[in-house]
């Protein structure tokens, strides 16, 4: 779909959205979060497994010369099914938000880099008759050199399939009590819901780690699959009572250590009203990248 100087692809096929924006995800890999669930989407197609429900899409803004300049995806499992939006020009996020409303979709949320998110949510709150506003500023950080933390009681071992309700529960919880530390109250975030199947296909592929003390269990961190060379930290949980006792530093360059011996690059996603998980990381040598923010349209 053209608009004004933009033409904007809209497709339902990740094989496809792949063709088109692979330069433009490769040029910017730490911004990992479209290239992880784009693959993950490819490789739940080639194993036959069922679509979501749901529609999902993907989409590439192009300028006029035919640059891609933009992309984006409604993926999302949950309400309000918000956009993910990498960076991309105030005029191609203007654009974005135009056809998809020219598809007859409604946007309540956008979630992604900072400016293009906030223009793409509140072109879309005018065109709705709404407004948007931010509930939730988050940072993407990506690791430099390690600094090692402080010594723990304890060892980290990767997760293994006796351990899949306990890290169902633990996925469950993290949203909840980040947005709880973050001083959010309940009902402003948004609800993901992780399945069994989801633990067991990260634990069979070696992404959840656990930190254990005495044979007792008091630490998660996960990672997502590399995608360009790039792996996603997260989630990172620690119980309300295993708390201020460092397991989570030394869990995340655990596993930060790792993903770097492996030849990836390490990156992570902070609440910015998060004052303790920022600290950590930043300890931990992880330095920003860019601003995020996940916006409401209503």
């Amino acid at each position: 779909m053209s608009n004004e100087s933009h033409e904007v692809v809209i497709t339902d096929d990740p094989a496809e959205f792949l063709a088109l924006a692979e330069a433009r995800l490769a040029a910017d890999p730490v911004l990992t979060v479209v290239s992880t669930v784009t693959h993950r989407a490819l490789a739940h197609v080639a194993q036959g497994l069922p679509a979501p429900e749901r529609p999902r899409w993907w989409a590439v803004v192009r300028d006029a010369s035919g640059a891609v300049v933009g992309v984006a995806m409604r993926t999302a499992p949950f309400a309000p099914y918000p956009l993910f939006v990498l960076p991309m020009p105030d005029d191609a996020a203007v654009a974005l938000a135009r056809a998809v409303h020219a598809r007859g979709e409604q946007i309540g949320g956008a979630n992604g880099a900072l400016p293009a998110t906030q223009v793409l949510a509140e072109e879309a709150a005018r065109l709705q008759g709404g407004t948007a506003w931010a509930w939730e500023h988050t940072r993407l950080f990506e690791l430099g050199e390690l600094v090692e933390p402080k010594p723990v009681e304890g060892r980290m071992r990767r997760a293994d399939t006796d351990d899949t309700e306990l890290c169902l529960a633990w996925f469950q919880a993290f949203a909840a009590d980040a947005a709880e530390q973050a001083g959010r109250t309940e009902g402003e975030g948004h609800e993901e819901y992780f399945t069994r199947e989801d633990m067991l296909e990260r634990i069979e592929g070696g992404r959840i780690w656990l930190w254990e003390v005495a044979g007792e269990t008091v630490h998660l961190t996960g990672f997502n699959q590399p995608a360009f060379g790039v792996a996603r930290v997260g989630p990172v949980y620690t119980p309300r009572e295993h708390r201020g006792r460092g397991y989570a530093s030394a869990g995340v360059a655990e596993v930060s250590r790792w993903l770097r011996d492996q030849g990836a690059r390490a990156c992570l996603f902070t609440d910015q009203a998060n004052p303790t998980s920022n600290r950590i990381y930043q300890a931990l040598g992880y330095r920003a990248v860019v601003d995020m923010a996940n916006l409401r349209v209503g």
